[in-house]
């Protein structure tokens, strides 16, 4: 398989990705800049489905749309379990958690020192 990075600034890739699980009704959804506090990437996004179902759906979502654009993911973990899986776009780590194992790992606690940016203007009213 060919792996395509985005040819987009991660910022940018990282936006696209929020406003992608938000129109797929994901719940809490951060976009965490970590690139001063390592070389993993530049960027998380971690987002919550309320079910297994959802979490999968969620990330499927994101990687059908990124797809669409040439772009797929490095590597993805996590598909069969249905807790937590990550979708790895080199520069932007996606993170999508059934509700319990997000709080059980709180990548936010983690990652306090990242810059948690305002994505309020990515979000869908309600």
């Amino acid at each position: 398989m060919v792996f395509m990075m985005s040819t987009r600034e991660p910022l940018e890739l990282a936006q696209d990705i929020v406003t992608i699980l938000d129109k797929k009704l994901a719940k809490d959804i951060k976009l965490i800049k970590i690139s001063d506090l390592t070389v993993l990437a530049d960027y998380f996004v971690i987002a919550t489905g309320t079910n297994s179902t959802q979490v999968k759906a969620l990330a499927a979502e994101v990687e059908f749309k990124l797809k669409q654009e040439g772009v797929t993911p490095k590597n993805v973990e996590g598909k069969h379990p249905g807790g937590w899986i990550i979708l790895d776009y080199y520069s932007v780590i996606v993170h999508v958690f059934y509700s319990e194992t997000r709080e059980f790992y709180d990548l936010e606690k983690l990652w306090i020192d990242g810059e948690t940016l305002d994505i309020s203007n990515l979000l869908v009213e309600e």
